[in-house]
């Protein structure tokens, strides 16, 4: 069909777009990008002392077939393959990760705490839970809930549990099965293989925006840098951009933060805007830093649920790869700080020093250790994670079916803002499903309706 697609945005979402009608052999399209590099929050940098950062802690994991063809026609063999060797910091204790599913590494009346409100949950439906927080006490019991599933879900989201839904948990959240946790603890078995991360791959050489940047020749002359967009005319079809260009469109793929296209959109209706401006999302601050020693540890992950903490991940990012450090004489971490979005540049003007002072905490550095830092990386996120609260999907299905309308679908991580299908697979099939539907009436199986 000869109809002029636009792409807003060269992230995972725009990038599945542009791939799809690269295959499909369109050829009237362009993507448009506010930056100078590709990839969106999956893009990578490396710095001048040969460290490669990710923006957070980043794994290569699939749901897609499409998906999988695309990234090994990116990397072909240049990739590693990782078992997951997880473990959650809490009490002095490393405990293997899922948390619920590990619990013997605690303290033994801690131990019969969580096994005691395991039971008691276990006698009651999880369905009469109204939020998130009430779904966490159903799901887990008392125990498990207090010790580490409020506290942690409290770090990540820097959001109140009770106005978050409990309906995108999905395979998110490991729910337990109490007789096997039981099993566990007497047999003292470690059952850490749960969840589609449990292994997966990354690349050889430049981080996760390889899988982005390696796509760069293909997207041609249709790649536009540096294009911030400042309105989008519904009537006439038109996009301006702050630098002073202009481009018409048919119809539209956008990864472009729903709220933010709501406000620049000539012509949308002041409920719409209102709908999406009532989304919620959690900002955060990526701390990278970089040792001249050895890497002491063969772990990749790990989660923070403690005050003594700013963090609630830490990543052993030279144990995905050894080429995101200079040499084995190097290693480096990425820890993760969640806050509202109003703090992040508060958090992130004290991040380096408040994570070093953390990870000592931890038992992860010694005061000799942070002598050895060589390079130091700090990326702040005025969006990190878009909040799934208690009245998102009615607002999102307002400014969402408007959007459509007018041939627009707004897909992605913010674009679609649905955590649940927020990975960098996700993003891609859903870009990939957008051009599909746009362009042949296809079916969405990503984005599906809301209710």
């Amino acid at each position: 069909m000869r109809k002029r697609i636009l792409i807003l945005g060269a992230g995972p979402t725009g990038i599945g777009a542009a791939h799809r009608l690269n295959d499909l052999g369109h050829r009237d399209w362009d993507i448009y990008e506010q930056h100078d590099y590709i990839g969106g929050l999956a893009a990578s940098f490396t710095d001048e002392s040969g460290f490669v950062w990710d923006i957070g802690g980043h794994v290569l994991f699939s749901h897609y077939d499409y998906f999988d063809q695309y990234v090994d026609g990116i990397l072909k063999e240049d990739y590693l393959a990782h078992e997951r060797r997880s473990f959650i910091r809490m009490l002095n204790n490393w405990v293997p990760y899922p948390f619920q599913n590990n619990i013997r590494y605690l303290n033994k009346d801690i131990v019969l705490e969580c096994l005691v409100g395991l039971l008691e949950a276990s006698k009651n439906s999880r369905s009469a839970a109204g939020n998130f927080r009430d779904w966490i006490s159903a799901t887990f019991g008392a125990g498990i809930a207090k010790h580490f599933m409020l506290p942690y879900n409290e770090m990540v989201w820097k959001f109140p549990l009770e106005e978050m839904s409990k309906d995108w948990i999905a395979e998110r959240v490991s729910v337990i099965d109490f007789e096997r946790v039981l099993r566990n603890v007497i047999l003292e078995r470690d059952d850490v293989g749960w969840g589609p991360n449990s292994k997966f791959k990354f690349p050889l050489h430049g981080g996760t925006g390889t899988m982005f940047e390696g796509y760069r020749a293909d997207l041609g002359d249709h790649l536009h840098l540096n294009h911030r967009v400042r309105s989008v005319d519904l009537e006439s079809r038109a996009v301006e951009f702050e630098n002073g260009e202009k481009t018409s469109f048919d119809v539209m793929v956008t990864s472009i933060p729903l709220d933010e296209l709501a406000l620049i959109t000539v012509g949308a209706p002041e409920s719409v805007r209102d709908a999406a401006s009532r989304l919620a999302t959690t900002a955060g601050v990526m701390i990278g830093l970089g040792f001249k020693k050895p890497c002491p540890s063969d772990k990749c992950w790990m989660y923070f649920p403690e005050s003594n903490s700013p963090f609630y991940r830490v990543t052993y990012f030279s144990n995905y790869s050894p080429n995101n450090v200079p040499d084995s004489e190097h290693y480096s971490l990425v820890c993760e700080i969640s806050c509202p979005p109003g703090e992040v540049d508060a958090v992130g003007a004290t991040a380096v020093e408040s994570s070093l002072n953390g990870l000592v905490a931890a038992g992860l550095l010694s005061q000799a250790d942070i002598d050895t830092v060589v390079s130091t990386k700090v990326i702040k996120l005025t969006r990190s994670y878009p909040v799934p609260t208690i009245a998102r999907d009615q607002n999102l299905k307002h400014a969402i079916e408007f959007f459509e309308g007018h041939d627009i679908l707004s897909r992605g991580r913010f674009g679609g803002w649905r955590y649940e299908i927020g990975n960098t697979d996700h993003s891609f099939m859903q870009g990939k499903e957008a051009v599909d539907r746009l362009m042949s009436g296809e079916q969405e199986t990503v984005w599906t309706p809301l209710p």
